[in-house]
């Protein structure tokens, strides 16, 4: 019985010391009877020095970060670095990328490049479009796609679509949609520069 008491004691002192670290905090209540402590304690440990207190559940990071579209089509030469870096964020495990590029052959012929050309108040609608269409099928939470416009050599990028998410299969499974939907769905005009002629 004796050495009931001694923890009881040894315990509540080390309650005494935990609640003078807990600041703001009305809801703690003890009544102290030998056996019987009632307490209501807050559910996060105590703050160490300088920290703000975060209620619990809840990540500051998905209040303050918003999800975002972006769509650029530009004459300029695509970064596959840099169009991913749009997409990054904290509350994400996984980026994936559709990249297409120029490649030097299309049904026997020697392709030299690419042109692109687009009607682009339709060309952004139609990619917004499938923006919207991803986010009502999957939880992502970035979304970039940029596209090349004029003259695209061989090996270059005509196209890159970046979607972020917290797991891999839904931001797959975007990318995917997205880079089919582009096709059917995205005004776009591509003419073949052949080594001896053209083609659209």
């Amino acid at each position: 019985m004796g050495q009931k008491h001694a923890i009881l004691d040894w315990l509540m002192s080390e309650i005494r010391r935990y609640l003078l670290f807990v600041k703001n905090m009305s809801s703690l209540e003890i009544s102290s009877s030998c056996f019987s402590q009632e307490m209501k304690l807050p559910l996060s440990l105590p703050l160490v020095e300088g920290s703000t207190f975060e209620p619990p559940g809840k990540d500051t990071n998905e209040v303050e970060e918003k999800s975002e579209d972006k769509i650029q089509f530009t004459p300029e030469k695509l970064s596959v670095g840099e169009v991913s870096q749009l997409v990054i964020s904290p509350l994400c495990g996984t980026i994936s990328l559709f990249v297409g590029t120029t490649r030097n052959t299309f049904k026997g012929k020697k392709v030299i490049s690419l042109e692109y050309e687009a009607y682009l108040p339709m060309a952004e609608n139609g990619i917004r479009k499938i923006c919207s269409d991803i986010r009502q099928k999957w939880p992502v939470k970035h979304i970039a796609a940029f596209h090349r416009l004029g003259l695209v050599l061989v090996t270059e990028a005509s196209v890159i679509i970046a979607v972020s998410s917290a797991h891999r299969t839904a931001s797959l499974e975007a990318v995917s949609h997205a880079t089919d939907a582009l096709k059917a769905w995205v005004p776009m005009w591509k003419k073949e520069m052949y080594e001896e002629s053209s083609s659209s």
